[in-house]
């Protein structure tokens, strides 16, 4: 390790003890695996000449952001070095072309607050906003309560800077928003999760905030009911900002009524607020129980839904569980069927279940957990019968969350051997030697 202690100095930590807080990510799972240090580059030249110190040595890297990541994948299964990118954090925009230049270990709250001085915004808004970083969010894939409108990752990303497995600096992608360049490598590295190269740089879209926007708060004796009034709202050729839910339970322990709960909100026209509130209460059969008439109302209506994840965590430690919290999508129209499914599922195994997400997307958040005494067999068995239920529903194993390390038999389900096949080959191009992020996705 000489090399990172001369080349890194302060910035290589060896400490065990310290070393030891960046082994894993928020997912459930347990790593052993100790690891030779952290690193903290500050530029993109360090991160070539690191990389390729990796490469000639054989030595695993293990980039982590925020290490928010539920799927592992930020999670060191090896003895190998993990790289923070926290110090890598300019931010530069430019309001005219309307993108913004940013550094991997960029908060993306941190980020809207510089944008917010130009009247853009970037629209990808995850539950962990107020920690995820950008390479975090590239690497994931990462969508949010936004994604009813604004989509994931993969559609705010127009060009990247990489190192990849071999050592090599790529420049993908475009600072234009239109951009046919060749074969579109921007989007094979979002969502790879640091397997194929290190992101040190990217160019992301902005959207200018909304003049306004007018929502509701909902609750709803029946969950079936609420599903269906997200179905309906879509068919009524509204475009929701956000649409987020959470069952009965779950209301309960982020601090609502225990009852099923909507959060529907539409971005619209300064002046055009009443009407459209009209238009959205005419949809929603439940209960409306707040109202919110302007764009910071909006976000603030949605406050208990970010509490979504520490709610999870304080129940389960309560009941000195493990939390286990999944990620799938369906089409919107088999939304119905799939809270059923889940639910049937969760019964059938003797589990509990707290489900919420982003339904205006399809993509659900089951969550449930294990006693540490017990192990988590029964929970590993729910987690196959979900991704047979969602796959015969054309669904996915995961919408946002990524693969990492919690879902690769999962994916064999969904894509099939060939498939993979072909991402292995993909991932020996870019990083022969198997140093970046090893043991994730394949």
């Amino acid at each position: 390790m000489e090399f990172l202690r001369k080349e890194f100095g302060e910035r290589f930590i060896e400490d065990g003890v310290t070393a030891r807080l960046y082994v894993r990510d928020a997912s459930f799972m347990e790593f052993s695996e100790s690891i030779a240090g952290v690193v903290f580059p500050v530029d993109e030249e360090e991160v070539v000449k690191l990389v390729r110190w990796a490469a000639r040595n054989k030595v695993p890297l293990f980039p982590q952001g925020s290490a928010t990541s539920l799927s592992g994948n930020a999670s060191a299964t090896a003895k190998g070095v993990v790289v923070s990118f926290e110090k890598m954090d300019k931010v530069e925009v430019d309001p005219v072309d309307g993108v913004a230049v940013v550094g991997p270990g960029v908060r993306l709250e941190e980020l809207n607050v510089e944008l917010a001085r130009y009247g853009l915004f970037f629209p990808v808004d995850p539950g962990s906003v107020k920690s995820a970083t950008v390479g975090g969010a590239i690497a994931n894939g990462a969508g949010g309560m936004r994604g009813a409108k604004y989509g994931t990752m993969k559609d705010w990303v127009l060009g990247l800077r990489v190192v990849t497995g071999r050592g090599d600096l790529l420049r993908v992608g475009c600072r234009t928003y239109k951009c046919r360049n060749g074969y579109d490598l921007v989007r094979l590295f979002v969502g790879s999760e640091g397997t194929l190269g290190l992101v040190t740089e990217a160019i992301l879209k902005l959207a200018p905030v909304p003049e306004s926007a007018v929502a509701v708060l909902a609750y709803y004796d029946d969950l079936e009911t609420l599903v269906e009034d997200v179905v309906r709202v879509r068919a009524g050729r509204l475009w929701p900002l956000f649409a987020e839910f959470l069952d009965a339970p779950t209301s309960a322990v982020v601090g609502l009524e225990s009852r099923n709960a909507l959060f529907l909100g539409v971005d619209v026209n300064g002046g055009a607020e009443e009407r459209a509130l009209r238009r959205l209460e005419s949809l929603v059969r439940g209960e409306v129980a707040q109202r919110a008439l302007d764009w910071g109302n909006a976000m603030k209506l949605l406050e208990p839904r970010r509490r979504l994840f520490y709610g999870q965590i304080s129940t389960a430690q309560r009941d000195g569980g493990v939390l286990v919290i999944e990620d799938v999508a369906v089409p919107i129209s088999k939304l119905p069927e799939a809270v059923r499914g889940l639910k049937k599922l969760a019964e059938r195994h003797g589990l509990p279940l707290l489900l919420g997400g982003h339904i205006g997307d399809g993509n659900l958040h089951p969550a449930t957990w294990y006693r540490r005494g017990e192990g988590p067999g029964r929970v590993e068995k729910f987690l196959r019968d979900m991704a047979e239920l969602v796959v015969k529903l054309n669904g996915t194993v995961s919408a946002e969350h990524g693969i990492g390390v919690l879902k690769k038999d999962l994916i064999k389900m969904e894509l099939g051997e060939e498939a993979l096949n072909y991402m292995r080959e993909l991932k020996r191009v870019f990083d022969p030697y198997n140093i970046l992020n090893p043991g994730k996705i394949l």
